[in-house]
């Protein structure tokens, strides 16, 4: 996957020529903090004004990627490139360009992205198939170009300075810049508590993420942002017979790409429908190729066989239908079984806002033990395919068809209780809480969001509002789940790719309507049709049941003792942000009423390296 980072500067010389300091040590300060990313190389580029740098995770062309690739002409180079992710229609492109007159010396993606720029400059972008996010430089005109790929799958995050520019592919890699200061101020604050992901929004004073599907264009002129890719509403014409074929015809071909690599990959499976749809593809494309039986992942918790009780978003366990699926299709497949020891180290929790570059509880323990998942998943495996956004293109979650959730006034999610607030009370200091004002803040963000959602003309009103429902979350709640992904696999050098966000079928299946999409007054009734005959009838008819949790009520026990640990220890971080009213704290055991304990552990954490101004 790799991590990418940069630093233009006008009124610099970065090279270090002129006998000044150069880039290459604050730019290695930048690439250390995501060696994680990429632990198996690392490079530097510096030229009068500006300096790039790259981790690399070797996935493809093991020994010709390396980075920062230059063209050079004359001894000079005209561009440089930092690149992260994948594009997986490199093939065709590279085919396109030597046609076009292009000599390739590697059998990197990297140099198609770099020669496909010198083809087509940013027009290039349209063309890509994949997640990527990266900067070239183009020295001919001094002119950085940053491109994010069109769902937000992989990071990139820049910070404007007084002359110039910094990026990277978390916010940790600017934040090592010595100007800049790891603040998170009151709108950072509540961008953080408010369950949605805001495009655009950093939580740090002065950062930005660039925007899925833009780029961005920065040279002594100023900045200039332009938008390559966008949901639109287009009129669906098939039938659902032809519908069907589509989907399936679009899956089998994302999958087969996205099991390009010179590493061993797997899938990961929960058991669920998504991931087994992958898997079972993935299993098929395989043994074409006369390739070994997949590889496949799921992870379970010691005592979950006793402790498990079905909740408003857990309404089985994973681990008889992982089984079940892993057999189906005669998988290689590994089940860890997770300890309270394990879940419950402090060195484990504290990876979460580490990784994260803030905390991150919304879902309980799911990030600790998505960890712990991923560092055994990179034991044996460089690449794994997982199933995000099934369920937010096909209609899989609850608020999709609760008229109460959907039509909440709000995003749904937070209707339906992904919300850290009510799990704060009697934990975060009452008068911080309502100072934040935090109402105000999502009908604003919710305001803004449903502004931007397109519109077909002659849509009834219900089709209208599903049509929003699904932008809210491909906007606002994929790309919050695509962060946790992202963090928590990089964290352990593993790429992990999702054959759902590959635009063509998201701009299809957003623009299907509901009603073929539920034809058989089911969730996911479409994804279901174009893929019962891979799955068995158990796992086809099995109901949504969120990525998995700890039930043990020892968990929770140990949250709170070391809750308290800290709100008596005064020389904690958090100690001063603890509330000292005697509110009555969240009872019960798992999710979500933990989310607001394990906030208030990793926000000490954080802390210790990080400041407030709120």
């Amino acid at each position: 996957m790799c991590g990418i980072t940069g630093w233009v500067d006008f009124e610099r010389d970065l090279s270090g020529a002129s006998g000044a300091p150069g880039a290459r040590g604050t730019l290695k300060a930048m690439a250390d903090t995501m060696a994680c990313r990429g632990p198996d190389a690392e490079g530097y580029w510096a030229d009068t004004h500006v300096g790039l740098g790259h981790r690399r995770l070797a996935v493809i062309d093991l020994e010709g990627g390396a980075q920062p690739m230059t063209v050079e002409h004359d001894g000079r180079a005209l561009t440089a490139l930092t690149y992260s992710g994948e594009v997986y229609n490199y093939r065709e492109l590279r085919a396109e360009l030597r046609a076009l007159g292009h000599r390739f010396r590697t059998e990197s993606d990297t140099e198609v992205v770099l020669r496909a720029y010198l083809q087509w400059d940013v027009g290039m972008a349209d063309r890509l198939n994949g997640m990527f996010a990266f900067g070239i430089w183009d020295a001919r005109n001094e002119e950085l170009v940053l491109v994010r790929d069109r769902l937000g799958i992989k990071p990139l995050y820049y910070q404007p300075t007084g002359s110039g520019l910094l990026f990277g592919s978390e916010a940790k890699a600017i934040l090592a810049h010595p100007d800049v200061r790891p603040v998170v101020d009151r709108d950072g604050l509540r961008e953080l508590l408010s369950g949605v992901k805001t495009p655009k929004h950093a939580i740090f004073r002065g950062m930005h993420e660039l925007l899925p599907g833009h780029l961005l264009r920065f040279s002594r002129t100023g900045l200039r942002l332009h938008r390559y890719w966008a949901l639109e509403a287009r009129e669906h014409t098939d039938d659902l017979d032809t519908t069907v074929r589509t989907v399936r015809a679009l899956l089998e071909d994302i999958v087969e790409r996205q099991l390009i690599a010179d590493v061993p990959l797997c899938t990961l499976l929960s058991g669920g429908m998504d991931s087994s749809v992958v898997t079972a593809l993935a299993a098929r494309s395989l043994a074409r190729r006369g390739g070994g039986p997949v590889r496949t992942f799921s992870v379970d918790f010691a005592g979950n066989e006793r402790d498990f009780a079905a909740n408003s978003v857990h309404s089985s366990p994973d681990a008889p239908f992982a089984a079940e699926m892993a057999k189906h299709v005669a998988s290689d497949h590994t089940n860890l079984v997770l300890s309270l020891e394990e879940l419950a180290d402090p060195r484990t929790r504290a990876v979460v806002p580490a990784a994260y570059d803030s905390p991150a509880a919304l879902l309980g323990d799911g990030y600790a033990s998505l960890y712990l998942l991923f560092r055994a998943v990179r034991e044996q495996s460089t690449v794994a395919l997982s199933g995000e956004a099934a369920d937010e293109l096909f209609g899989g979650y609850g608020w999709f068809h609760s008229p109460a959730l959907r039509d909440a006034g709000t995003f749904p999610w937070v209707a339906a209780g992904y919300d850290l607030i009510p799990t704060l009370s009697g934990l975060l200091d009452p008068g911080l809480i309502a100072g934040l004002d935090m109402d105000a803040y999502r009908a604003q963000r919710y305001a803004d969001a449903l502004a931007e959602v397109p519109v077909l003309p002659g849509e009834d009103a219900a089709q209208r509002r599903i049509r929003e429902v699904t932008y809210l979350a491909l906007t606002r709640f994929v790309p919050f789940m695509l962060d946790r992904k992202d963090r928590m696999s990089m964290a352990v050098g593993l790429e992990v790719r999702v054959p759902f966000c590959d635009h063509r079928l998201v701009e299809y299946a957003f623009n299907v309507p509901w009603a073929m999409k539920t034809f058989d007054g089911k969730e996911k009734s479409l994804l279901r049709a174009a893929t019962r005959d891979l799955l068995p009838e158990s796992i086809a008819e099995r109901k949504k049941s969120a990525y998995p949790i700890s039930h043990d009520p020892a968990y929770d026990a140990a949250l709170r003792t070391e809750f308290d640990r800290l709100a008596a220890d005064s020389s904690a971080p958090v100690h001063s942000l603890v509330d000292r009213s005697g509110a009555p704290r969240p009872e019960g055991v798992g999710w979500p009423s933990r989310t607001g304990l394990e906030f208030m552990v990793q926000l000490n954490s954080w802390l210790e390296t990080h400041e407030l101004d709120v």
